[in-house]
């Protein structure tokens, strides 16, 4: 093992402490003492690396052979000169780099079968078998990564069907291309994370998988959304996007469901806060060279009159000394058509605190005007809200009362709950299969 891991070039980037690493370390040193000296050490070592294998497998819901799944997961997830420029341009045809990675497959593909029979005999550890051999308990889908799980899976069946490392070669440049690489390829979504000074954008691993059609009305406001998107996604000219209005009538939703129905051709999401805008020059820094289209994601936008953070928004999207890249784009949601709260001493030509009022207005109405898309979401009145009702309950199979009933137990809740709104006819909908038989 230490052989083929010594051979990488390419992907010698892993680190030392990554298993793989220190993994071949253990077998290298396995061989040079020989004997019994040093074996119990060794073997605690082992026993630890096998651990991290373990939780590896539980958090992305690796099953069968996790061994397999680790190399997989591995080419996955490796970023390196030639797997970022596969995802946008798949493999050249010649050139070194070529023969460098195709030495680099050739490791892989021993270390994908790699025997493990004969370190077992030389270290009484059985766990090597129960990697190769593994069945894990049964989970919910929202307690793993799912999104990186299916991929990496199919990769590793893929590679089984390999005849040698010129097929490991073909078939993981065409996962690159297909999937991308690393967590911005295997992942739909993304926050922002601090450790200590350093900020990083960190997968959200449990995306909600809601679609366009479970949204009922809006048609207007769902195609302008959609005919922005598509632009975006096509490399076309497309505008930020502010979808406002009132709570509980759909605008958080479309934007989720926009990333679920273009994720597949390369559309990803990063939700940012309020407190994070200072981030913002940051995050595009790290996405702006990548073969993706990414919507950095606001909920919930708005600002007191006392709050700056929405210069550092400004400057982002129209006004700082560097353009904001092709694939980026802003989409925000917000209760508030003008984002930020006015006073009436705003509208006030003169004030003993300041000569200039109308100025600072200015300056605030100025955030809405650099979002070139802003589609307004109303509260729906009664008849489109027994729409969004009776819509919703053919979306429930399990939901069996007749149209009359379903509409009055309908509106008797909307008026203990909040009104009219998508919001409370989907609370409503809950309610029924809670209660349901």
């Amino acid at each position: 093992m230490f052989r083929e891991i010594s051979r990488l070039i390419m992907y010698a980037n892993l680190g030392e402490d990554s298993i793989l690493m220190r993994m071949g370390n253990i077998f290298e040193q396995l061989e040079r003492k020989g004997g019994s000296a040093g074996r119990e050490e060794l073997e605690r070592e082992l026993y630890g690396q096998v651990y991290r294998l373990l939780e590896l497998s539980t958090h992305y819901g690796f099953d069968n052979n996790l061994w397999k799944c680790y190399i997989a997961y591995i080419l996955a997830t490796n970023e390196n000169p030639f797997s970022i420029i596969c995802e946008t341009v798949g493999a050249s045809a010649d050139g070194s780099v070529n023969t460098i990675v195709r030495q680099d497959m050739e490791s892989f593909y021993h270390l994908y079968h790699y025997d493990f029979s004969r370190v077992e005999k030389e270290l009484p550890v059985p766990c090597f078998s129960i990697l190769t051999h593994y069945h894990s308990m049964a989970k919910a889908e929202n307690t793993y990564n799912k999104s990186v799980s299916v991929k990496v899976r199919q990769l590793a069946e893929q590679l089984e069907q390999a005849e040698g490392p010129d097929d490991v070669f073909d078939i993981v440049t065409e996962f690159y291309k297909r999937y991308g690489v690393g967590k911005f390829g295997l992942n739909k979504a993304f926050r922002v994370v601090h450790r200590g000074e350093e900020m990083s954008l960190s997968p959200i691993t449990h995306t909600s998988d809601v679609t366009l059609d479970h949204l009922i009305g809006y048609d207007i406001q769902k195609q302008k959304l959609i005919e922005n998107t598509e632009a975006f996604v096509e490399g076309r000219k497309a505008n930020n996007c502010l979808l406002y209005g009132d709570s509980g009538t759909g605008k958080s939703t479309c934007i989720k469901a926009i990333l679920n129905s273009y994720y597949d051709r390369g559309l990803r999401l990063i939700e940012v806060y309020k407190h994070q805008f200072r981030d913002l020059s940051e995050i595009i820094e790290q996405v702006k060279n990548r073969n993706y289209k990414f919507i950095i994601y606001m909920d919930d936008l708005s600002f007191e009159e006392f709050e700056i953070e929405y210069k550092y928004l400004k400057a982002v999207i129209e006004g700082g000394l560097e353009v904001k890249p092709d694939n980026v784009l802003i989409y925000a949601t917000s209760n508030r058509r003008h984002l930020i709260r006015e006073t009436w001493s705003d509208r006030s030509d003169m004030s003993q605190d300041e000569l200039h009022r109308s100025d600072t207005m200015q300056e605030k109405l100025s955030l809405v005007a650099r979002f070139g898309v802003a589609i307004h979401f109303g509260r729906p009145e009664k008849k489109e809200f027994e729409q969004i009702v009776l819509g919703l309950a053919e979306q429930n199979p399990d939901i069996t009362l007749s149209g009359e009933e379903l509409l009055a137990q309908a509106n008797a809740w909307s008026i203990r709950n909040g009104g009219y709104s998508g919001r409370v006819a989907e609370q409503f909908m809950i309610h029924l299969k809670s209660i349901a038989r």
